[in-house]
């Protein structure tokens, strides 16, 4: 992967430059004032069809309706007989005003179609999907499953077809969070990857980003379709979701049954301390602000809980990212949604610590905030730091990196947990996602129980990983990405 294919040229919104690392990269600054180009961009789209509701159909389908106005039509798409058709109708897509129909019928009559359908559902059903699209039409994903799952069974995509990527960096209730938070502060939305597969138009570009743009993205990065899949399903597998969910269950038993703290007190040094101060900290001053608010004692603590934690996150990141690039993950998301009906997805919040967390919540006030512990700290951000390193070896560009092992945990995920607990992080993304954080997160667990923690108490940690931490590239990387991250901080109900 270089450089080069990660540029792009566009006739309608105003490209620039950022100097991450040493790399340049191109993206296009987003806000409302920007809407009035919107047409342009989608010259030639008189509906765009959005085909699903599930984590992305609705805000996206909001978003897009409330940034386009009367200049396209944006229609939703459904099964026949679909559950959600009551939600979107409250949402305001209505048959009578041909906004919401049979999914198949939205798709052939789309000149854009944007497929939010589980993964497992594209899978069974692209065949009749290619097949109801027309000619010219231009193809959306919000993640590169699909291309994963062709590559799989040696299928493409139709040859007469644009076919395009735009990515928010968040679950769906976000985008649409923060887009209704900012209706009065430009800026405010999620940030968004986006990628060009195919353009056999000539427009696929700029639909693409005025998609983004529609979406209230403050800012959208360029990448590639693979390179987003491959990053998007292992970064959600290891820290966003799963690898988050493992820490905070091994460190919560560790405090409480090796250190004898009380229920509560272990939440706060796990939970809460991830989710409040440690995420505050990492999404304005990055990972060294964490080691640059600690004193002297708490610098070694966090040093050494770094050093036998980053071993961890780099084996275990390496396992997904081999088992997501060689299509087993992609195989197992399907198998999986075919076992649904039969087994379906049990709730992650039925061990203790969680009941604890709801009467820790419960007990929250405004001035109680929470201390940052060292040493969750340098477990939390060894796992993250492991997985920027292994996704920096593969060659994906740093803004990707950025959004996929850090900003995306600390502005759009760990907020869900803090306000509810994991289930309700987890629960709140796609099922691809969800199924992913089920399978991973004991694996991160269970490696830091088993090998990161013995060491740390045998004194047998190997300090080479901390060695390379205060100098890390991407200390510089997320100091620019901060003074692009949405004009206001999500608020979670």
């Amino acid at each position: 992967m270089t450089q080069e294919t990660l540029d792009f040229e566009t006739t309608v919104f105003d490209k620039e430059y950022v100097s991450l690392g040493e790399r340049r990269e191109a993206i296009v600054r987003g806000g409302r004032h920007l809407f009035d180009r919107l047409p342009a961009a989608f010259e030639g789209v008189q509906q765009i069809g959005v085909i699903g509701w599930g984590s992305q159909g609705p805000a996206q389908a909001q978003n897009l309706r409330d940034s386009l106005g009367d200049a396209v039509k944006v229609a939703v798409g459904l099964r026949e007989g679909s559950n959600s058709l009551q939600s979107a109708r409250a949402a305001g897509f209505t048959e009578k005003d041909g906004t919401l129909g049979e999914m198949f019928q939205v798709i052939a009559a789309s000149d854009m179609v944007l497929l939010l359908i589980s993964d497992a559902a594209l899978a069974e059903n692209y065949r009749e999907i290619f097949a109801a699209l027309r000619p010219g039409t231009t193809l959306g994903l919000s993640h590169g499953f699909l291309l994963g799952h062709l590559q799989d069974v040696g299928d493409t995509f139709p040859h007469d077809v644009d076919v395009v990527a735009v990515c928010p960096k968040g679950m769906g209730p976000s985008v649409r969070a923060l887009y209704v938070q900012g209706a009065t502060v430009n800026g405010a939305g999620i940030n968004a990857s986006f990628a060009v597969e195919q353009d056999v138009t000539g427009r696929a570009v700029d639909r693409a980003l005025g998609w983004s743009v529609a979406l209230g993205a403050p800012f959208t990065f360029g990448t590639t379709l693979r390179s987003e899949y491959l990053s998007d399903l292992s970064g959600e597998r290891a820290i966003l979701l799963g690898g988050v969910h493992g820490i905070v269950e091994s460190l919560y038993r560790r405090y409480r049954d090796r250190d004898g703290l009380s229920d509560h007190d272990a939440f706060h040094r796990s939970v809460e301390c991830v989710t409040g101060p440690l995420s505050r900290i990492i999404s304005k001053d990055g990972l060294i602000g964490v080691y640059q608010s600690l004193g002297a004692e708490e610098k070694a603590v966090f040093a050494d809980a770094y050093s036998a934690a980053y071993p961890v996150g780099l084996e275990l990141t390496a396992e997904i990212y081999d088992e997501v690039s060689s299509g087993n993950e992609i195989r197992s998301v399907i198998l999986a949604g075919k076992r649904l009906s039969r087994f379906p997805m049990g709730k992650i919040d039925q061990a203790d610590m969680w009941r604890v967390g709801q009467e820790v919540r419960a007990e929250r006030s405004a001035d109680g905030e929470v201390p940052l512990d060292p040493f969750t700290s340098g477990i939390f951000c060894g796992i993250m730091m492991a997985q920027a390193d292994f996704l920096l070896e593969q060659g994906h560009p740093y803004s990707e990196i950025a959004n996929e092992s850090v900003i995306e945990a600390v502005d759009s995920l760990n907020p869900y947990m803090h306000a509810r607990g994991v289930a309700y992080m987890v629960d709140n993304c796609s099922t691809t996602a969800r199924l992913g954080a089920r399978k991973w997160a004991p694996r991160f667990d269970y490696l830091l129980t088993q090998i990161a923690y013995p060491a740390i108490d045998d004194k047998t940690v190997d300090a080479t990983p901390f060695a390379a931490f205060e100098n890390h590239v991407l200390h510089q990387v997320l100091e620019v990405c901060s003074q692009m991250r949405p004009s206001v901080d999500i608020f979670v109900q």
